[in-house]
């Protein structure tokens, strides 16, 4: 029972190595940039790629949806083609629209290619108000069908009984009484700790379900885009703000019991860390979850840097190894961002007294 995991794991990892060296089949070693491998794997994108078969690619199609202040743009992303000068382009609504490294831009009128500067960026195209269901999107959407899945029906357990739940409702139940015991009530305390328990609840298994799918082969790579953990930290941040009480602004802006000078020169210190709390958050996040998929990317990548299967005997444990401790590491750093985003809570809504 104990090898279960293990084996899946492993065939997981399989399949992974397959359908990369599967890309890059009849490439020679000196064609393969492992830089691009690993930057293409784990950057958002406009349509959801799985795997390669052959010349044939296995993937979703999502909707492009750009605004521009001639309107709107919308088509999907299958449409994008290559032109002549070997740019991603799609021509719709009388505009012609250019995917540069998954990001699109909007030709002048005129304009047939992009033109760079000596930053090397596009100066003859502007970047629309980008609103498409990008490979991420599509991946919070897909967490939350199953977290709307899940939950409500414990929530209909207990309305209908008062007896233990069983089987995924019982491991459910197990991980919002330790969400409750071990990370609100210490953090924010017995008074006040349920006002936070949605958002709490939430956002941890928003993170750990996210991670867990950001797993498997093909997956989206969700909480390593810092777009999403910023999203992340500025709830919590908006939650400090709005429920900070009178003494936890007192004690930013003037705290008592220090001398005046001091409270000038510690009041900008304490407002500044006030928004390095919830950034500390975001980075945290981002940095460990895109750190496992690049080490993991890395090792599979020295099969085809030094062109050689013999490496795989080596590289394959090890990225089996680290996919396993990130099974770990999606629970941690659920665990994490809910516990300090509890504590920062705790310390803008705690009540303090003064002798």
């Amino acid at each position: 029972m104990l090898a279960s995991p293990f084996l899946r794991i492993f065939l997981l990892v399989s399949v992974f190595v397959w359908g990369v060296s599967d890309a890059y089949a009849g490439d020679d070693s000196s064609d393969f940039n492992p830089t691009d491998m690993i930057m293409h794997h784990i950057q958002d994108s406009y349509d959801w790629h799985f795997l390669d078969v052959g010349e044939t690619s296995v993937s979703l199609s999502l909707p492009v949806i750009l605004k521009t202040d001639q309107g709107w743009i919308t088509f999907m992303s299958s449409e994008f083609h290559h032109d002549s000068n070997g740019e991603v382009v799609v021509e719709n609504n009388g505009q012609r629209v250019v995917n540069y490294h998954e990001k699109a831009y909007v030709l002048n009128d005129g304009e047939s290619s992009l033109a760079f500067d000596e930053n090397h960026y596009p100066e003859n195209a502007v970047r629309p108000l980008d609103l498409s269901i990008t490979k991420n999107v599509a991946s919070i959407f897909l967490t939350v069908i199953v977290l709307f899945l899940l939950f409500p029906r414990l929530a209909k357990h207990y309305k209908k009984s008062h007896k233990a739940p069983k089987g995924l409702n019982n491991a459910l139940e197990t991980l919002v009484i330790f969400v409750r015991d071990e990370i609100a009530k210490p953090q924010i305390g017995s008074k006040k700790y349920m006002k936070f328990m949605p958002y709490l609840l939430t956002v941890f298994f928003f993170i750990w379900i996210t991670n867990l799918l950001g797993l498997l082969p093909g997956a989206a790579n969700v909480t390593g885009s810092i777009s999403v953990t910023i999203a992340l930290g500025l709830f919590t941040l908006v939650l400090m703000i709005f429920n900070g009480t009178k003494d936890y602004w007192q004690h930013i802006f003037w705290m008592p019991g220090v001398p005046v000078p001091v409270r000038i020169l510690l009041a900008p210190i304490e407002l500044v860390g006030m928004f390095i709390k919830p950034i500390a958050l975001m980075i945290r996040l981002f940095a460990n979850i895109t750190a496992g998929h690049i080490i993991v990317l890395s090792l599979l990548g020295l099969i085809f840097i030094l062109s050689s299967a013999g490496v795989s005997l080596v590289s394959v444990p090890f990225a089996l190894f680290i996919s396993v401790l990130e099974l770990l590491v999606a629970f941690l750093q659920a665990f994490i961002f809910t516990m300090l985003s509890a504590l920062f809570i705790g310390m803008a809504v705690e009540e303090h007294e003064h002798h």
